[in-house]
């Protein structure tokens, strides 16, 4: 996912977003543990995204913009 990408998503999408990303680098971390992946690089990419939307969400903390539990502003 690039980073225009995240930057047009709503604050709540990017929270939705980064739970469901982290529980897929969970599993897919676990995976590797017990059976080497195909394409080990996957592990890599989710850290990325999950990077990227982590740096969306404290830009626009920083900007001002209110951040809920929730995921609504």
């Amino acid at each position: 996912m690039e980073q225009k990408v995240v930057r047009e998503l709503t604050t709540g999408e990017i929270q939705e977003r980064l739970d469901e990303e982290k529980r897929q680098l969970t599993k897919l971390k676990l995976n590797h543990a017990v059976s080497p992946l195909e394409n080990p690089n996957k592990i890599k990419a989710y850290r990325k995204t999950i990077a990227r939307l982590q740096t969306e969400l404290r830009h626009r903390v920083l900007s001002g913009e209110q951040i809920t539990k929730t995921g609504k502003s």
